[in-house]
């Protein structure tokens, strides 16, 4: 087992630390911004739920189409650019889908903003993970919950917007204006050098050894890499319930005012920041198993009951369960495919954030297809179908650490 050597951190780390951190807000709060207004575009364009459910699943497509060119543009131009040029193009997308006058517009923008997505996601995290192993302890949790912060902001200025009547073209180019720039004042600050550093990052920095595993049986590192892709996938289903369906489950269902409605979403993202601010303490005592184990259960309990008793607090309280207890998967799975023995670094996080984006995919229609030929309460229990999925799964993940 990798035993990593803590030590203080010197003041460029530190920097490189809140400047990651800004990357994860902007990454969280560009997208949240739009999520909001999926129900008014979905009623302006004239559309159905499998309709709307295929052109939201344009997202996550851009993402699987780009997602493995990631890996080859961090090793190229470094990961704090690549992060910070997929923010800006992203914002790009995000507003043309919001001025989307036609279905095939929508699509084809949301295909250009998940494309883009993909190349900030993989280049930030692989960045942050650059910071975790000069820090020597876990902290890559704590960015993950920085997204939560900032999808929650985002969300938040989406259901303001909303209520003040603020036109979604005005809304998402100020929104899209102020997250670049500060993406662009974040990329001063991260480390600087090649992605593949000597052994100063290896070994912590302060020229201390650590035990390396052995590396794994080829059959070994395919099982765990397919349930760590399987884990963050249940991770992503989650949190494609909340974006694409809770506002439109909570307006249309459960006739909650569109301001209320927008707070299904919200409550999922909040209560996901919650579980990733206390992750990585959680997960130095009680290991990633037991912790990923325990939030499934969570996760699937607490949306079970919300869609067994439908009613508005039931639900918003049911989205809140299910995000805390999804909280740290996304970031367990990446985290445990980067330190995989046998794979270079960087290939097994390329692969699982790559790979997971099928949940964004795969979701949208296939909740749209039941939602359309029962109810979307029944399209729902992809929810608690994920939780337990990482029930069986959770086994590949680290216990606690002795």
């Amino acid at each position: 087992m990798t035993v990593d050597v803590l030590r203080r951190a010197a003041p460029a780390d530190r920097r490189a630390r809140v400047a990651v951190a800004v990357l994860f807000f902007t990454n969280g709060a560009l997208f949240a911004n739009l999520l909001p207004r999926y129900p008014q575009i979905k009623a302006d364009l004239g559309i159905g739920n499998a309709a709307y459910g295929l052109a939201v699943a344009a997202f996550p497509a851009g993402a699987i189409a780009a997602g493995l060119a990631a890996g080859i543009l961090v090793r190229r131009f470094g990961s704090a650019r690549v992060a910070v040029g997929g923010t800006l193009l992203t914002g790009v997308g995000i507003l043309a889908a919001g001025l989307a006058d036609s279905v095939v517009v929508f699509a084809g923008a949301l295909f250009l903003a998940g494309a883009m997505d993909a190349f900030t996601d993989v280049a930030q995290n692989a960045h942050g993970l650059r910071v975790q192993r000069r820090y020597g302890r876990s902290i890559i949790n704590s960015f993950h919950a920085i997204w939560s912060i900032g999808a929650v902001t985002g969300g938040s200025m989406a259901a303001g917007a909303i209520a003040l009547g603020v036109p979604r073209g005005q809304h998402l180019l100020f929104s899209g204006v102020v997250f670049a720039v500060a993406a662009c004042v974040a990329l001063r600050f991260c480390l600087p050098g090649p992605e593949t550093e000597a052994a100063e990052e290896e070994d912590g920095g302060d020229g201390a050894r650590r035990t390396v595993p052995a590396p794994a049986t080829g059959a070994r590192i395919r099982y765990v890499l397919a349930a760590l892709v399987l884990i963050a996938t249940a991770g992503t289903l989650v949190e494609d319930a909340g974006s694409s369906w809770a506002t439109l489950y909570l307006s249309d269902s459960l006739h909650a005012s569109v301001a209320l409605a927008a707070s299904g979403y919200v409550a999922l993202v909040g209560a996901q920041f919650v579980g990733r601010l206390i992750g990585d303490r959680l997960v130095d005592r009680f290991g990633q198993r037991a912790v990923a184990r325990s939030g499934a259960l969570i996760a699937a309990v607490g949306m079970g009951l919300a869609l067994a008793v439908p009613t508005v607090p039931g639900t918003v309280l049911g989205f809140a369960a299910a995000g805390f207890g999804v909280a740290t998967l996304v970031p367990a799975a990446m985290h445990e495919a980067d330190e995989l023995p046998g794979l270079k670094r960087g290939s097994g996080l390329t692969i699982v954030s790559w790979l997971m984006r099928l949940g964004f995919l795969l979701s949208p229609p296939v909740v749209g297809l039941v939602a359309d030929a029962t109810s979307l309460r029944a399209g729902l229990l992809v929810v608690p179908l994920a939780g337990l999925l990482v029930l069986l799964l959770a086994g590949v993940l680290q216990p606690r650490r002795r």
